[in-house]
């Protein structure tokens, strides 16, 4: 007969939600299993035991960060003027202070930082970062092909080839805002690229 072992005394999802917190305002490497650990208020064997070591961990960590920013690209961009909830989504890195928790200000984008500290020495983080920059891809030019047949968005250009310069453009911007960009300065960027796609 199959032990079942202890029941767990936490909620795994909250604890994941939090770890997403966590390692979102310090990073992959900045962020220790006793960091962990601490703001989990865990024991080790628990944590280990819910979701394996600390790469492990962070990478069901950066998917539930993907799954909840897709939600929310997809909703903005769903209906009314495209270009407006464009500007939205691209300024999103600028504003991060909005989600300080007691945990730290989450920086940059989870995704953009994955790349910048696992890719390309590890395989799954490679295949998780390309897997949501196919899906940002798809998510925008499904929007700007809409966009161009309602007349607010150029036809010049291929809404493929679009909406991977918006993914650059907010890849980019994502890094270069955690030097402590100045807001305007970033909006300004935006606005002219985004006046560059207007009909």
């Amino acid at each position: 007969m199959a032990r079942t072992g202890r029941p767990r005394a936490f909620d795994k999802d909250q604890a994941l939600e939090r770890a997403l917190l966590l390692f979102w305002s310090r990073g992959y490497g900045a962020t220790s299993v006793q960091d962990l650990v601490d703001a989990l208020e865990l024991e080790r064997g628990s944590l280990y035991g819910a979701f394996g070591d600390k790469r492990s961990f962070y990478l069901a960590a950066v998917r539930l960060y993907w799954d909840i920013y897709e939600r929310r690209l997809a909703e903005a961009l769903e209906t009314g003027p495209v270009l407006p909830a464009l500007r939205e989504v691209l300024a999103i890195p600028t504003q991060l202070q909005e989600y300080a928790s007691d945990v730290g200000v989450p920086q940059g984008c989870m995704i953009g930082n994955t790349l910048a500290e696992l890719v390309p020495q590890d395989a799954e983080a490679r295949e998780v970062v390309a897997r949501s920059n196919a899906r940002f891809v798809q998510i925008v030019a499904d929007a700007l092909r809409r966009a161009q047949a309602e007349g607010e968005v150029t036809q010049a250009a291929d809404p493929e080839d679009q909406a991977r310069l918006l993914l650059f453009t907010v890849q980019g911007l994502s890094l270069v805002s955690r030097t402590g960009l100045d807001t305007a300065t970033a909006l300004s960027a935006v606005d002219a690229l985004l006046d560059a796609l207007r009909a």
